[in-house]
């Protein structure tokens, strides 16, 4: 008898929209201050938004944290849902 393959985390993707961002500086100070988060897989961000991949571990207030010590906030986020491909 085989075992069930191990659980795989979920993987999510989290829009950020952020107040504050300003200049360039502030755009890498959020993605530097992202790059900290555990489950992060990927994160791009531009002025006044952040699209972030994650595992499921960082959550929204995660998120929001890391983005407050880059000086700016999270205004409002959303989960973005997987999506069946078109046949």
């Amino acid at each position: 008898m085989t075992s069930p393959p191990p659980s795989t985390p979920r993987r999510a993707v989290t829009v950020l929209t952020i107040g504050g961002m300003t200049s360039v500086h502030s755009v890498r100070a959020v993605f530097t201050a992202l790059t900290g988060v555990e489950g992060i897989e990927r994160a791009d961000v531009s002025m006044g938004q952040a699209v972030v991949e994650h595992d499921g571990r960082a959550t929204p207030d995660r998120l929001a944290a890391a983005v407050a010590l880059a000086g700016v906030d999270v205004v409002e986020w959303r989960e973005e849902r997987g999506r069946l491909p078109t046949v």
